[in-house]
């Protein structure tokens, strides 16, 4: 049986709910606030690894659902904070009733001033419980806005990527189809954030309303809209709502900036300096690379202090790397490139087959390795080091070789890592990398 909302058996259900709404919200909220937070820690790790991956896509859908824990959950422990403020000034009613301003005998300036600003004790209690409802509301309603978003740019890059990323003259149709749509998209973000920021000028105006009529209908469905829709209207036509959801904006801009602050011990020193000969960064040491989300930035070896007669040096795996080899040799270059996002379904038959194939294009590519990577320890050079590939720790993706230290004398050394790199056609030695260490025997 369907419920039918203009009853009044419906209105008096939903006038009845509207008095007890206070207990769903404190266990939604503290439901949420506990899932929330359980969730926060695994999405920052999937997060440091995506982005240490270099995976674009996925790395994109966690910043959407870290940006959204974090605003839903700063905005529901500020609703149970001001939710346990309102019990707490309900039972403290109780006890003693309204302000007596009376008994608190202040001088007539005071008396006056307070009165006006504060009023009855009910007053303050009926504030705090709109401020609790609609700030309740509003958390959810931050998150569409959010999506909205991350929707509209990633539609943006879809159009760019399908029909502008190709722009030969037998493609010239889908590049007039792609700019157009492209710019229907970049006038449709200009007239949808003027609307929200005029709170709704745009749909009042005569003829701006029928040119913005055609955008908002698109931008409806492309943001989601139709899903909260009332909700937004609800809050413009409530000028408290309206007021404390305009507010909370400015509020996340200031936690963001605050958030930038860092403490600096030092004008020439940061934990953040990269490697060089007096510098150690905690990432080129595989020691310090133990907890889940940390990586190894560029290359590593094992310590900083070194016991063996060898040195083993690992290269994390970077695209980068792969397009130099492409550069340096031709011959490695597949005719599609496999990189990026793709689907095991379909994978081709050809792929699966020609092992013997593949086995000697990785030779080759190894041996390319080789010629673009040299290793210079003080003043001895490593030439063509014979390198493998392998995963380190926390499964990250590399190349290693090993290095002899047999000759060298005990003390301070400096591990320099060149590359060849591309520049005007020609290729030139470059230094990647500068990791200094101490070798002691054992």
């Amino acid at each position: 049986m369907q419920n039918n909302y203009r009853s009044k058996a419906f209105k008096s259900w939903l006038d009845k709910l509207q008095q007890e709404s206070w207990q769903l919200e404190l266990i939604i909220s503290g439901f949420s606030i506990y899932g929330l937070s359980q969730a926060f820690g695994p999405l920052e790790l999937y997060f440091n690894i995506s982005q240490n991956e270099s995976n674009s896509y996925l790395s994109a859908i966690l910043m959407i659902a870290l940006i959204s824990c974090t605003v839903l959950l700063f905005t529901l422990l500020l609703h149970v904070i001001l939710r346990g403020l309102w019990i707490g000034a309900l039972g403290l009613r109780y006890v003693s009733g309204d302000i007596d301003y009376k008994k608190l005998n202040y001088r007539p300036k005071f008396d006056r001033y307070l009165r006006k600003k504060m009023g009855s004790f009910d007053k303050y209690i009926s504030k705090l419980e709109d401020y609790c409802s609609i700030l309740f509301a509003v958390s959810f309603l931050l998150i569409f806005y959010i999506l909205s978003v991350f929707i509209v740019i990633g539609t943006l890059f879809a159009v760019a990527y399908l029909f502008l990323s190709n722009r030969d003259n037998q493609h010239f149709s889908l590049f007039i189809i792609g700019m157009t749509l492209s710019l229907f998209i970049l006038i449709g973000i200009l007239l949808t954030f003027l609307d929200f920021v005029t709170q709704g000028y745009l749909k009042k105006n005569k003829w701006l309303a029928i040119i913005y009529f055609p955008f908002y209908w698109v931008f409806s469905y492309l943001t989601l809209s139709f899903l909260y829709r009332p909700l937004v209207h609800n809050f413009l036509d409530n000028r408290f709502g309206k007021r404390l959801s305009f507010t909370l904006i400015p509020i996340y801009f200031i936690i963001i900036l605050l958030a930038s602050y860092n403490y600096n011990r030092s004008n020439y020193f940061s934990v953040l300096d990269d490697s060089n000969s007096f510098i150690a960064n905690a990432n080129n040491y595989d020691e310090n690379i133990t907890e889940k989300g940390v990586f190894i930035s560029d290359a590593s070896i094992p310590s900083k202090i070194i016991n063996n007669s060898y040195l083993p040096v690992f290269l994390e795996y970077q695209d980068a790397i792969e397009d130099i080899i492409f550069d340096y040799n031709k011959s490695l270059k597949p005719q599609h490139d496999k990189r990026g996002l793709k689907s095991d379904i379909f994978t081709s038959t050809s792929q699966m087959i020609g092992k013997k194939k593949r086995d000697s294009l990785k030779i080759d590519y190894i041996k390319t390795l080789s010629s673009i990577y040299s290793f210079k320890i003080d003043s001895l050079e490593y030439v063509n080091p014979d390198f493998i590939y392998t995963k380190h720790n926390n499964n990250q993706q590399g190349f290693e070789t090993v290095l002899p230290l047999k000759n060298f004398t005990e003390g301070k050394h400096v591990l320099i890592i060149n590359r060849l790199v591309k520049k005007d056609s020609v290729f030139n030695k470059k230094t990647i990398l500068t990791i200094p260490f101490w070798y002691y025997k054992n």
